[in-house]
């Protein structure tokens, strides 16, 4: 499993976050110009969803997968919106971003009395804890294993 890269998106659409590991082609345009392409894709999915769908969509969207890779989307209750590109294969990363959001957004965004909630993320604290949270996950670790 390969752990390509992450959006954090406030509710508002504001990216406020970008980091990527192993991602291999990019996209050819800014990446401003890509996380407003992102947001609008969720925002469009999302609406899809909860129209279409012919079941319950309490749970709402949470992943779609194409060919070469998937997207996995979850969003707190505040409308904080986490989305993790992997490839096909990755499993339970709807719970890593869970962990993700409680063991590293909460404890080094959301505790910090001195960062603003709406502004994009600067903290090199946040930045190694996220890194290192990634790397040590069953899905991280996967891909290294499989590069070899």
């Amino acid at each position: 499993m390969t752990i390509h890269n992450l959006y954090i998106f406030n509710r508002n659409g504001t990216l406020l976050y970008y980091c990527e590991w192993n991602r291999l082609k990019q996209s050819g345009i800014t990446k401003e110009e890509e996380a407003k392409l992102m947001y609008g894709m969720l925002f469009s999915i999302k609406s899809f969803v909860t129209k279409i769908s012919p079941l319950d969509t309490n749970k709402g969207f949470i992943c779609y997968k194409t060919s070469k890779y998937a997207l996995h989307y979850f969003e707190t209750p505040t409308g904080l919106k986490f989305v993790l590109n992997t490839d096909v294969n990755a499993q339970n990363i709807r719970e890593l971003l869970k962990e993700m959001y409680i063991q590293v957004y909460v404890e080094y965004i959301v505790k910090n009395p001195v960062i603003d909630l709406n502004a994009p993320i600067t903290s090199d604290l946040f930045k190694q804890k996220l890194d290192s949270f990634i790397k040590q996950s069953p899905a991280f670790v996967a891909s290294k294993v499989a590069n070899f």
